[in-house]
């Protein structure tokens, strides 16, 4: 029998993705790590407030309430923790010299997809539906956007992912633009946030500046 795994392309990624794995893996698993923290909080104290609750409309503790936090049966900041751990792992493999498969980096393409589409169905819930701002949330969503973006262009200009040849012109310009994509992406949501709670906004200012 032939050995295909020796014949098969492996692929070694950028130093600068492998950054980005590590640091936007980082600020996710943080994140991830700080709302467990505080669903624990909250079991064991459940009518104290938690740190990140600042008013009303942005209060950890109030999503946590909600069905939208454990979509799976239990707390969604688990799956962050499993979850973010790969591209900090990955990240660290690839400094070091590791090379992978590309059915490997197809794997991390279709994970972050699945974290990015979750991400914006989160933001969705947590803005129209819930009517409440989770801040150690919202840096998870900034932390998953970038390794989306910045994963699956770069598997895309590597051939790992293929694409329509005709999109071959824009697909480049956008991966020397990941940077853009990501940002385009956290500031639409921003803005959207900022608009649906825009008559709320002086009432927090005054809160957090005492005037």
């Amino acid at each position: 029998m032939t050995d295909t795994s020796s014949t098969e392309p492996t692929f070694a990624p950028p130093k600068k993705l492998a950054i980005i794995w590590i640091v936007f893996g980082l600020i996710g698993l943080i994140a991830a790590f700080a709302l467990v923290i505080e669903k624990l909080h909250v079991l064991e104290n459940p009518g104290d407030a938690l740190s990140c609750d600042l008013n009303v409309f942005i209060s950890c503790k109030s999503v946590m309430a909600s069905w939208q936090s454990h979509i799976l049966g239990f707390p969604n900041p688990i799956i962050g923790l499993m979850g973010f751990t790969i591209p900090i792992a990955v990240g660290f493999a690839t400094l070091a010299g590791a090379r992978m498969h590309e059915w490997f980096y197809r794997a991390m393409v279709a994970g972050f997809g699945m974290a990015f589409v979750f991400v914006l169905w989160l933001s969705t819930q947590s803005i129209f539906v819930i009517n409440v701002l989770c801040p150690y949330c919202m840096v998870a969503w900034f932390g998953t956007i970038p390794l989306f973006w910045h994963t699956l262009l770069w598997a895309i200009n590597q051939d790992i992912i293929e694409a329509p040849i005709s999109w071959t012109n824009f697909l480049d310009a956008a991966y020397k633009r990941s940077w853009l994509l990501s940002a385009i992406t956290e500031v639409l949501i921003a803005v959207v946030i900022a608009i649906h709670f825009w008559d709320s906004w002086p009432n927090t200012f005054r809160a957090l500046f005492h005037f």
